[in-house]
């Protein structure tokens, strides 16, 4: 007769648990014209062993003894050097044989951050990282209707990089629609140089971004402490890939934001104001 705890302890050793961070920030492109602002791009922190072609997210197994969030906030301060984040738990992964060599469960965690606060060291235990400027784009879309449902067929292009280097993916998304219930099917259908099925951890990190953003504060967690309306409104339309009317932002944002008697001078450009996050903008909906 075999013991319980035996039992547990044999399925234990068979299963390995990782932490993947999916670490997100807003940045300024480079810019030599001071009399135009700076674009905002999307990045996220890729890392690679020195004798690696493939980048993947930044994380690492857990062990039997380690709590999973402060785990991930630990991993977070050892890549990015930074622990004012915003953290929130994405997805748990655990397709058979999504790595190659062991079976291995993945959660996965999403971290925003200040672009102001991260650390661009480039090598951290013996690893390569850098942050690379992100897109997914939608590139086609069929619908198919059936008897007692329908299915929604999508394909993103996932795009990533840095300097010389580029990384891409195919993704595909099934959506099927039946009666109340909706179930989603996430697939590679290629990779260039995103280890493992990063590439799809990637894509749902941003698709996750992009419906928070519309409903919630979310965004302001990629924000200075002071920032104008303009700078806030570029981080919108990065995230969500779009151009938005100036009028409409301003009327979505204006219970989350407190004008300060503060203003912006640089070169090229007259004062703007400054504004900052309004903590309680909750309560202006009673």
């Amino acid at each position: 007769m075999v013991k319980l705890n035996t039992v547990n302890s044999v399925k234990i050793q068979q299963n390995t648990l990782s932490i993947d961070l999916l670490a997100l920030t807003v940045a300024d492109e480079e810019n030599t014209n001071y009399r135009k602002l700076p674009e905002k791009v999307m990045r996220i922190l890729m890392v690679k062993k020195k004798d690696s072609d493939e980048w993947r997210l930044p994380g690492d197994f857990v062990g039997f003894n380690e709590d999973l969030e402060s785990f991930a906030i630990e991993q977070l301060h050892n890549e990015a050097n930074t622990d004012d984040i915003y953290l929130e738990q994405l997805y748990t992964w655990g397709d058979v044989y999504r790595e190659p060599y062991t079976s291995t469960v993945s959660l996965s965690y999403m971290a925003l951050v200040n672009s102001e606060k991260i650390n661009n060291s480039l090598t951290s235990n013996g690893e390569i990282r850098a942050w690379f400027t992100v897109s997914l784009r939608l590139k086609q879309e069929q619908k198919d209707i059936h008897e007692h449902s329908h299915t929604e067929k999508s394909l993103y292009q996932l795009t990533l990089y840095n300097n010389n280097t580029k990384l891409s993916a195919m993704l595909k998304i099934n959506k099927t629609f039946q009666g109340n219930i909706t179930k989603y099917r996430r697939e590679i259908i290629n990779s260039d140089g995103i280890a493992y099925d990063h590439a799809r951890i990637i894509g749902y990190g941003i698709e996750r971004i992009r419906n928070k953003v519309m409903y919630t504060d979310i965004a302001f967690s990629l924000m200075s402490e002071l920032f104008t309306l303009t700078e806030l409104q570029k981080v919108y339309e990065v995230i969500l890939d779009t151009e938005l009317l100036k009028a409409n932002f301003r009327r979505k944002i204006a219970n989350m934001v407190i004008e300060t008697n503060r203003q912006r001078k640089s070169a090229g450009h007259r004062p703007s104001k400054l504004y900052k996050y309004n903590s309680k903008w909750h309560d202006s909906f009673g």
